[in-house]
């Protein structure tokens, strides 16, 4: 009986039934596209930087993992004094910037022959190194994403660049300029960080307490480690970012549950009067309304989750370079936060509807 008047109530009220439920999907899919956008800018950077070649990063101290934000300030020279430790094999300084346009687009002003020394080669697609000051190698996510042939003008950091090369995307930035060109930018002869190639990995740990010996107060980090120390430096502002996407999500939610299951009990004051007139108690009128809205929710919850990946695919196709992880510890999440907030919203008119005098309710209007 209970699953017919709530069936019957959701299908004679279609306006409010979608509603309700397109206010659960809104929900689900702001939490999960807006964790999904920062996860997977911080995982595919992270994932990126470690892949370069190198065992080994050395940035100033206290400098921030994110290298977006982290200065160029160590000396280019500085090289030849990393190269003289036991166990390195290849140094290659990197300035790092950004871009932001379709998500942020990381640009690494490189020198070819030790980045080539460091990294073992590049996956190139076509082409080769810039020759010249005005010249970019991009990777093929760019370069689908920009429409980029050898030969194609760029704007890169608002500045004319040609292309030169393309690479396989999965290796380091998105785009490379000459190291130089890129210290123009900035700062002469400064470098964000170095990259370090050691004879034999296995000697990774030895190689950085030998470097951490030297060079007193430098940040000094395996590349493999990279992502995770990523997230754990940055634990603090992921999870307020979180927190504060979730609370917009489930304040949608509760306002526009709320909203609809107050009106359908205002609508429906005359079959809630029926119902008490015939027996029905208190506990059984709050029940039938709770599990209306989580009805609700539920259509809503699987809906949003589809157009979650619908969307996903749909913006990673327009912006290639976008990265979006959705996982599935958030889409738990997202699904229990969509119930909760069903069942907050409802509490009032449930127990508002319950409360309600039986002769009153078949006397309304």
């Amino acid at each position: 009986m209970n699953t017919q008047i709530i069936l019957a109530g959701l299908r004679a009220r279609p306006v409010r039934t979608a509603v309700g439920v397109m206010a659960v999907v809104l929900e689900v899919v702001l939490i999960l596209l807006l964790v999904g956008l920062t996860n997977g800018a911080i995982t595919d950077t992270g994932s990126r930087v470690a892949s370069a070649g190198g065992e080994i990063i050395f940035m100033d101290g206290g400098a921030s993992p994110i290298l977006a934000v982290t200065p160029a300030t160590l000396n280019v020279k500085l090289a030849e004094k990393i190269a003289t430790v036991e166990g390195v094999k290849a140094v290659a300084p990197i300035l790092v910037q950004t871009e932001a346009g379709g998500g942020f687009t990381m640009i690494w002003g490189v020198d070819p022959p030790s980045f080539e020394a460091m990294s073992g080669g590049m996956p190139w697609v076509s082409g080769k190194w810039f020759s010249a000051p005005d010249e970019v190698v991009v990777d093929d996510r760019l370069a689908g994403d920009k429409g980029l042939v050898l030969g194609s003008p760029v704007q890169i950091l608002r500045r004319p660049f040609k292309v030169s090369g393309i690479v396989q995307n999965g290796k380091g930035a998105r785009a490379y300029i000459p190291l130089p060109t890129a210290q123009d930018m900035t700062r002469p002869d400064a470098a964000t960080m170095f990259y370090i190639k050691i004879h034999d990995k296995t000697q990774t740990k030895q190689v950085i307490q030998r470097l951490k010996q030297a060079f007193e107060g430098r940040e000094i980090v395996d590349s493999d480690e990279w992502l995770s120390t990523l997230f754990a430096s940055n634990a603090t502002l992921l999870g307020v970012v979180f927190r504060v996407i979730v609370f917009i999500g489930v304040a949608i939610g509760i306002l526009v549950i709320f909203l609809s299951m107050y009106t359908t009990v205002t609508e429906r004051t005359r079959e809630i009067g029926i119902l008490r007139s015939m027996g029905a108690s208190k506990g059984f009128i709050v029940r039938m309304v709770l599990q209306e809205s989580l009805v609700l929710c539920t259509i809503g919850i699987a809906i949003g989750i589809g157009m979650s990946f619908v969307l996903t695919g749909i913006l990673k196709g327009t912006f290639p370079t976008l990265s979006i992880l959705i996982t599935a510890d958030w889409v738990v999440r997202a699904s229990i936060f969509a119930l909760l907030s069903g069942i907050i919203g409802s509490l009032y008119p449930a127990f508002k509807a319950a409360s309600q005098d039986p002769i009153e309710a078949l006397a309304y209007e």
